[in-house]
C-alpha cells in the first residue's frame, strides 16, 4: 500500500484480494477478470496472495471467487456467460480461443470455446449492432462455420434458461469421436444457432 497525496493505493495483487473479500462472487470474478487482464496478473499469484490473509473476514469466499477468475474475459458479460455454463455442469471453456482457416490465417478469437468439440459461444453486446461490426461478425462467423465449428450466439436479450437450452445436456454423449472421449455431450448443436427471448437475466 502507498500514499499519493491523501489517497491510499494498493498494488494489483492486494486489490484483487480485497475485491474478492468484499464483493459478491459474480461481481468479484468480473472485477478481477478485468483487473487481471489489464495488469497481466496470474491467477496462481492471486491465490498465493490470498493465502497470506488467513483469518481475514471474507477470505473463504475470496478463495472461491479467485478460483473462478479467467483473465481471458474481455467484458463482464463474457464473465457472466462463462460462469453460467460452468455452474450448469459444463467443462470450463477456453477464452479468446484463436481459430484459423485451412491456410493458417487467423479467422478470429472466440469468446468461449470447447476446441475438442469445435463449439463456440459468442457474446454479442450492443456494439455488435453497428453495421460495420455486424458485417465483420457475419464474415467471421461464416468462416468459423465453414471450418466445421458450431457457433452459438448470445445477446443481452437472452435469459439463462435459453442460453443453456442452446447447449447439449452435461453428462450426455455425442456422436463426435472427440466428444465421446470427453463423455459429456450427446448430440451436435446445429452449426448456426442464434437464441433469443423476451425475458433477460443477463447483464447488458
Amino acid at each position: 500500500m502507498c500514499l499519493i497525496g491523501d489517497i491510499r493505493l494498493t498494488n494489483p495483487l492486494r486489490t484483487a484480494v480485497d475485491l474478492a473479500c468484499r464483493l459478491p462472487e459474480d461481481a468479484a470474478v468480473a472485477a478481477i477478470d478485468a483487473l487481471a487482464r489489464a495488469t497481466r496478473l496470474k491467477v496462481a499469484d492471486i491465490e498465493l496472495a490470498a493465502q497470506r490473509y488467513t483469518g481475514r473476514k471474507g477470505i473463504k469466499q475470496a478463495c472461491a471467487s479467485i478460483a473462478l477468475v479467467d483473465p481471458g474475459a474481455e467484458s463482464p458479460q463474457e464473465t457472466w456467460l462463462r460462469l453460467l455454463v460452468v455452474r450448469a455442469g459444463y467443462p470450463p471453456p477456453q477464452t479468446q480461443h484463436p481459430i484459423y482457416n485451412e491456410y493458417g490465417a487467423l479467422i478470429g478469437e472466440a469468446d468461449l470455446a470447447w476446441p475438442e468439440l469445435k463449439i463456440v459461444m459468442e457474446y454479442e453486446g450492443l456494439h455488435h449492432t453497428d453495421p460495420d461490426v455486424l458485417r465483420k461478425d457475419i464474415a467471421r462467423i461464416d468462416a468459423m462455420i465453414e471450418m466445421g465449428w458450431t457457433v452459438i450466439r448470445v445477446t443481452c436479450r437472452d435469459g439463462e434458461a435459453n442460453v443453456l437450452a442452446s447447449l447439449p445436456r452435461p453428462g450426455a454423449r455425442v456422436r463426435n469421436v472427440a466428444a465421446v472421449k470427453l463423455g459429456f455431450w450427446r448430440h451436435h448443436v446445429t452449426n448456426a444457432t442464434r437464441i433469443s427471448c423476451a425475458a433477460s437475466r443477463s447483464p447488458h
